[in-house]
């Protein structure tokens, strides 16, 4: 009873277009952000903010990257770690090279380095789909891995290939404790987040998802697939370098070109598939699924061998979460192939009929 719109009436189409039309929505979004602003840092532990929520809130923006890519447009990209890896990169050396370079405008900096090159290995979707677009993909990983270690100007001439970055300021501030880093990662989500829920909503967004649909058709209805195609490339990829940027300059302080393996990649693809395709909160969903079930497997396991008296070795925990973690993917792909979004739509769909059964 308590989530009906009865009695909210919209008197402009605006009011009606609104991302959340729903009066219970816009307040649970506003306790959601209060929450997260306010109690969790005031809660959270240090060990919890850098090991869990930092991560999770950048694989958060990646994860939206690769579904407006993936889910909106329907491009199958296996490059995303690439993506990551050029924007970290680029964002490093505006930062170093120019003298006096804020962190903002190099995290920004970092994400059109991204684009570009994401434009680039895009070129490949006008001609190719499906699984030849997304080997076309793959190639930008293998490239980028190549680069970022062969050439040494990008890394300034150290022979490892590994670079680091200290003394990070924001406003005069400094990003040296957990709250801090915490607050600006999820300040960068939430304002990314808000930034390309609209725009799929826009027409962009329209195109994007009718070429996804079928994209004969959509040219036949005067749109143009080749600026459709390379326009999801280059947001999506710009996102996603922008958390590859943060995932270097934040999370991980040092780093190299294996940082960004292929690995991450199938990571993000995976996130998208368990949220949800086309769908916003569904890339949040898929990334705390991701993120926070194996550690919260490792911590388990111990435990509950230990009520049956047993004690399990640190590899067998380990072997033990990958079967376990797998087998949850595989399972949850077969009963909700939509995705937690789903799962949450239909959820949200049953509190409005609730206690009715109609």
């Amino acid at each position: 009873m308590f989530y009906r719109e009865n009695g909210q009436f919209k008197t402009s189409y605006r009011a009606d277009q609104q991302i959340f039309p729903i009066a219970q929505d816009r307040w649970a979004i506003l306790a959601l952000l209060a929450l997260a602003f306010v109690a969790v840092p005031m809660l959270a532990s240090d060990y919890m903010m850098r090991a869990i929520l930092i991560p999770f809130l950048i694989f958060s923006l990646a994860a939206v990257g690769v579904n407006i890519l993936v889910g909106y447009c329907g491009q199958i990209s296996l490059g995303s770690g690439a993506f990551m890896a050029v924007g970290a990169y680029g964002a490093y050396n505006f930062f170093v090279r120019v003298p006096g370079m804020p962190l903002i405008p190099a995290l920004v900096l970092g994400g059109v380095c991204a684009m570009l090159f994401g434009i680039l290995f895009g070129l490949p979707s006008l001609r190719v789909r499906g699984l030849y677009l997304a080997v076309a993909t793959l190639a930008a990983q293998f490239f980028a891995d190549w680069m970022f270690l062969r050439i040494k100007w990008f890394t300034l001439d150290t022979p490892s290939g590994s670079v680091a970055v200290s003394n990070l300021q924001v406003f005069g501030l400094h990003l040296e404790s957990a709250v801090s880093k915490y607050l600006f990662c999820l300040s960068i989500l939430a304002i990314i987040a808000l930034l390309a829920k609209n725009l799929v909503r826009s027409a962009i967004g329209r195109e994007w998802m009718a070429i996804r649909d079928m994209d004969v058709a959509a040219a036949v209805i005067g749109i143009r697939p080749m600026y459709a195609k390379l326009s999801a490339f280059a947001v999506s990829s710009f996102i996603i370098g922008v958390a590859g940027a943060l995932w270097a300059f934040v999370y991980l302080g040092a780093w190299e070109p294996s940082a960004f393996s292929v690995d991450y990649s199938f990571r993000l693809l995976f996130m998208v598939i368990i949220g949800g395709l086309g769908s916003i909160m569904g890339s949040m969903f898929g990334a705390a699924f991701i993120t926070v079930l194996p550690i919260a497997l490792n911590q388990l396991l111990p435990f509950v061998a230990g009520l049956f008296g047993m004690t399990v070795s640190t590899t067998a925990v380990a072997h033990a979460e990958f079967m376990i973690f797998g087998g949850l993917i595989v399972w949850f792909l077969i009963v909700e192939p939509h995705g937690l979004a789903r799962l949450w739509s239909i959820g949200k769909q049953k509190l409005r009929l609730w206690p009715f059964p109609h």
